[in-house]
């Protein structure tokens, strides 16, 4: 039976934190894989997402780009399985979840592309440099065990996405609080999952394809 969930990733690509969005929801979902320069370019998957980029998903006919949507959509879309804080609660659930995915992505981009604004340039950047994007996040789980409250969502999914891969990859520098912060997180068994699921993946891919 064909689930009502269809998920478009690439195993070495954002898809990652989607992935562990999906295996934190435990819906029953289709994954079609694509490849970088074909399939993800193709007219079928650019009637999905214009972009030609993953990750997608299509819940019911509908279609969501963007991790962090993806992560808020998938939230609000299986409610059982209380990755929203109530309406009353969601400030810092909403701050967090799109600071993230918003100044902080965008100065680590920066950063990678060797961009280092000027002072005036800050005033006009969003983010307005990586070491106050990274001050800013610091602050938001210096101390704590979630982002938004006192339960795991959705905006951990995205946020410990962020700084896990960011401390891996050497894109966010080690700080004290952001490795207190997603220690706990990589013990998550929907965590581990998406790990185990997305790790297969890439050792097939680079199996098949070994130059």
């Amino acid at each position: 039976m064909t689930a009502d969930l269809t998920f478009y990733t690439n195993p070495m690509s954002r898809g990652q934190i989607a992935r562990w969005m999906l295996e934190e929801v435990g819906a029953p979902y289709d994954t079609h894989i694509l490849d970088y320069g074909t399939s993800m370019k193709d007219a079928a998957y650019l009637a999905v997402n214009p972009m030609g980029k993953v990750p997608a998903i299509v819940h019911g006919g509908r279609v969501v780009t963007e991790c962090a949507a993806i992560c808020a959509y998938l939230a609000d879309a299986f409610p059982d399985a209380k990755l929203a804080p109530a309406l009353a609660g969601r400030a810092d659930y909403y701050r967090w979840l799109f600071f993230t995915s918003g100044p902080v992505e965008q100065a680590i981009t920066a950063k990678h592309f060797g961009i280092e604004p000027t002072e005036e340039q800050q005033r006009m950047a969003g983010f307005g440099s990586l070491a106050a994007a990274l001050d800013a996040l610091e602050g938001a789980v210096a101390g704590k065990a979630f982002v938004a409250g006192d339960h795991f969502t959705a905006a951990d999914v995205y946020v410990g996405s962020q700084i896990d891969w960011g401390l891996q990859f050497g894109t966010i520098e080690s700080r004290p609080a952001f490795e207190a912060y997603v220690a706990p997180l990589r013990e998550r068994a929907a965590y581990k999952r998406a790990k185990d699921i997305d790790n297969g993946l890439i050792a097939e891919m680079q199996a098949a394809n070994p130059g």
